[in-house]
């Protein structure tokens, strides 16, 4: 009996120590994935390295779970009174602090290891990335515009995928991480739309309670403002048919999510959000889609495809 309730509680501290990384709910890793993507295969002309990509990979996942944690730490005595966050390990107590900072130091130090691999400038730009993860959860206390600092960290896997595979930083890499920053600002309002009323009373600021009743109209603005740069990044590197399906088709995204919002009902705010991240699948599988065919590699595919099962 007592080792049956040994091993419960194991696992109970597992599964605490996932959800306190959120690996239970990877949506951020996806919103973080497909622009980490992009910027790779733009950087590398379609044909990126295959350990760059799977560093970066790696990276994905462990600075998202960085970030999760540090927001925790610092929010650990507002979490308990949000709906949506009141069940956080820290804010239940099934984690101490002191547990959350030591798994912090190990993905922190995990990071640190698989960075090693990269070259030496894209080695310094990854000491930004983590201030940046650092900075993001101070922001909702002094600013309005936390979701833009997360969407400068969130947007920094870029200009360092450029140094990675190039070892320098074209304005295209500017332009995109404009984008991308833009396009956080605009999902991570509709994320904190749903935590509106419950951020208002405990003080906390946020782009949802600056915008108001201008957030639906300045989110579609802002939306169309990254798809007008995809767009134009596709005409600048000379981008096939298929690639602007992707930027194109993202409009009707765009139309979705701004008709989900319409009565501001906090579970359709977080589907909305949600959403982006089929954008994101989107963009990227029509660029990958385009890079593959004007290089032959999409017909070369096929033609194997087609030998295999004769």
């Amino acid at each position: 009996m007592e080792e049956s309730k040994s091993i419960s509680s194991i696992w109970s501290k597992i599964g605490a120590y996932i959800a306190l990384m959120r690996l239970d709910r990877p949506i951020g890793i996806y919103l973080l994935l497909w622009p980490t993507l992009i910027a790779l295969w733009i950087a590398g002309a379609g044909k990126p390295d295959a350990i760059v990509v799977a560093v970066f990979l790696l990276g994905v996942v462990l600075m998202r779970s960085v970030g999760c944690v540090i927001n925790d730490l610092v929010d650990k005595d507002f979490d308990g009174f949000v709906v949506r966050t009141n069940n956080r390990p820290l804010a239940t107590g099934l984690l101490r602090q002191r547990e959350a900072f030591i798994l912090l130091i190990c993905l922190i130090g995990a990071s640190f290891l698989l960075v090693l691999t990269l070259n030496e400038p894209t080695q310094w730009m990854s000491g930004i990335a983590l201030f940046l993860a650092i900075l993001y959860p101070f922001t909702k206390r002094h600013t309005h515009f936390a979701q833009v600092f997360l969407g400068a960290a969130f947007g920094w896997a870029i200009p360092m995928a450029f140094v990675a595979l190039r070892q320098d930083i074209p304005w295209q890499a500017f332009a995109l991480y404009g984008a991308v920053l833009l396009w956080a600002v605009a999902y991570d309002t509709q994320y904190a739309m749903a935590d509106r009323e419950d951020d208002v009373k405990l003080g906390l600021k946020s782009t949802a309670i600056l915008f108001g009743s201008a957030d639906r109209l300045i989110i579609v603005l802002l939306q169309i403002i990254v798809l007008s740069v995809f767009i134009g990044l596709g005409f600048n590197l000379e981008m096939g048919t298929l690639y602007f399906i992707g930027p194109w088709s993202g409009f009707i995204f765009v139309a979705y999510q701004y008709q989900l919002t319409k009565n501001r009902e906090p579970e359709n705010c977080l589907r909305a959000f949600r959403n982006n991240h089929f954008l994101g699948v989107t963009l990227f599988i029509f660029l990958w889609l385009d890079y593959e065919y004007r290089s032959g590699a999409f017909y070369l595919g096929l033609f194997k495809g087609f030998l295999n099962t004769a």
